[in-house]
């Protein structure tokens, strides 16, 4: 053994001598050029590439890296891990703790049927010298190992797929916000128009009370819109779309709002127009919405004037251009507040130029009279689809007591689920009173169920009896109608006849003076020859 350890030294003693007759003997531009072409000819006779994603790119963030570091944080991804050390990471207004790649660990994914070797490599940084930005002492980066004939896919279609797979994740980990105009348009202490609170609303689809087949039709118009970006960019469309929700109150339309920002990731930004002065500030507000946002008026209807101005024209005698009629406020006081907010201002905010200086937004406006709005604001393009929130149908019911009660299918008796059948498009009872109903007595399911079966049985009773007497006041108004008709009708004969019997008189009458004028002159003569 001690001659091993003798001979090992002496080794490690001539490869030192020799390292150094190399340096002192042979240039350093000679080795550099030599270790090139080492690595050159490695390279060309390797069947893999090799793609480096470092961390800092100058001075600048490395937007591919952040977005690597997400997709391999994904479960799949840290499944493959080799190792048996994970990082784990919680990011700023994230509910989600993430987990990736330790340092200098290694995982394999697959896209399409490729493998792709992935390695996160952290070396410590050589002593900078002086820099404007200081940099971090660790250098951080990802090396990509491909095969030489996958390259083409890699650099085409993986990398892309990482910067989506990432955006998703950002959105799914990262709370979504409700914004507001700020008041009078003041700014905040960072300059912005929108003041935000976390948006934490629970309302999804599953649970919103409507018809499925609607929902479904719905949420996969959502989709087709959150994945259609070559789809509009091909068909030379901004890539925006309006939804119109309107119906009676308590149908549930705020809770739709918040169901389709849950379903996409959205943030919500509720625009108040009473706080908007010029046509120039909703432009503004506009502008300093973000990308991946659902922009929100309620009640529109209620907020400026937006009635139908053909029936305004004709009602007061004038007509005016689609788009040049100033509009007024029609809360009190909104004259001294100096507001002049315009039709068209309200149009090119929804589908003017103005409305493509972002990308990914949905407009979603709420009425609960649509006749009174202008027809242009309600055509294809700015309002691309109009959702009616109709009263709580069978289906609905059955969602809202799976939500309050935990009635599952097969849970109701058969007799009750009759009679609830039977009511509940008679009643016309809105989602907001049924759930109102079951959250009262949700310790009792049997009770709630029973008090709901009488709450919807009462409402269609009194539209029964609604209905009857109007019925009944329909029939005494036809009835008098034919009695005074009846009334009328022996006087215009009399009247007639009286207009007939005067003109047989007049008729005879003239008859008999033409005979008399006629008979007169041959008496004359007569009388003369006697």
């Amino acid at each position: 053994m001690k001659e091993f350890w003798t001979s090992l030294a002496s080794l490690m003693g001539v490869w030192a001598f020799c390292q150094s007759l190399l340096h002192t003997v042979i240039p350093p531009e000679l080795r550099f050029a030599s270790l090139k072409f080492c690595q050159r000819l490695f390279n060309w006779c390797s069947t893999y590439c090799y793609y480096d994603i470092t961390e800092i790119d100058g001075v600048n963030t490395n937007e591919l890296y952040n977005a690597a570091q997400l997709y391999l944080s994904t479960t799949a991804a840290a499944a493959a891990v080799t190792g048996s050390r994970l990082s784990l990471t919680r990011a700023v207004n994230s509910s989600a703790v993430t987990f990736g790649l330790a340092n200098n660990d290694r995982l394999v994914d697959v896209f399409r049927g490729v493998p792709v070797v992935w390695e996160h490599v952290v070396t410590q940084r050589q002593s900078q010298t002086f820099s404007w930005r200081p940099l971090p002492e660790e250098k951080r980066g990802f090396t990509i190992r491909i095969k030489k004939q996958d390259k083409a896919l890699i650099l085409d279609s993986y990398l892309d797929h990482i910067m989506y797979k990432a955006s998703e994740i950002r959105r799914k980990n990262q709370d979504r916000f409700l914004y507001t105009n700020s008041r009078g348009g003041s700014l905040d202490s960072r300059g912005h128009p929108w003041e935000s609170v976390p948006f934490k609303h629970p309302s999804t689809f599953d649970t919103l009370a409507m018809d499925p087949i609607r929902k479904q039709a719905i949420k996969d118009d959502l989709d087709d819109f959150a994945t259609g970006q070559a789809f509009y960019q091909t068909a030379g469309r901004s890539w925006k779309r309006g939804y119109l929700l309107y119906g009676p109150p308590g149908t549930g339309k705020s809770s739709m709002i918040a169901a389709m920002a849950n379903h996409l990731g959205y943030d919500i930004y509720d625009l108040e127009l009473t706080e908007v002065h010029h046509n120039s500030e909703l432009r503004k507000l506009l502008m300093k919405t973000s990308s991946k946002s659902i922009i929100v008026i309620e009640d529109i209807d209620c907020s400026i004037n937006l009635t139908n101005r053909k029936k305004t024209a004709a009602a007061s005698g004038r007509s005016h251009h689609e788009m040049g009629s100033p509009l007024e406020m029609r809360s009190g006081g909104a004259e001294e507040a100096g507001n002049s907010i315009t039709l068209s201002g309200l149009l090119n905010f929804t589908d003017g130029l103005w409305s493509c200086c972002g990308s990914e937004r949905i407009f979603v406006f709420t009425t609960n009279h649509v006749e009174k709005l202008d027809p242009a604001l309600l055509r294809s393009g700015r309002m691309d689809m109009h959702i009616f929130m109709s009263y709580c149908s069978f289906p609905a019911i059955l969602i809202l007591l799976k939500n309050y009660l935990g009635f599952v299918e097969g849970d109701l008796y058969e007799a009750v689920v009759r009679e609830l059948g039977e009511v509940i498009d008679e009643a016309e009872m809105t989602p907001a009173d049924v759930s109102e109903v079951l959250i009262k007595n949700r310790r009792d399911r049997d009770k709630a169920v029973g008090e709901l079966l009488g709450e919807l049985k009462a409402r269609a009773g009194k539209k029964r009896e609604s209905l009857g007497l109007m019925r009944e006041r329909n029939e005494v108004a036809e009835e008098e109608e034919q009695e005074k008709r009846a009334l009328e009708s022996p006087k215009q004969g009399f009247d007639e006849l009286q207009e007939s019997c005067e003109k047989g008189i007049w008729r005879r009458n003239n008859q008999l003076s033409e005979l008399l004028f006629t008979r007169i002159p041959d008496r004359g003569k007569a009388n003369v020859r006697v």
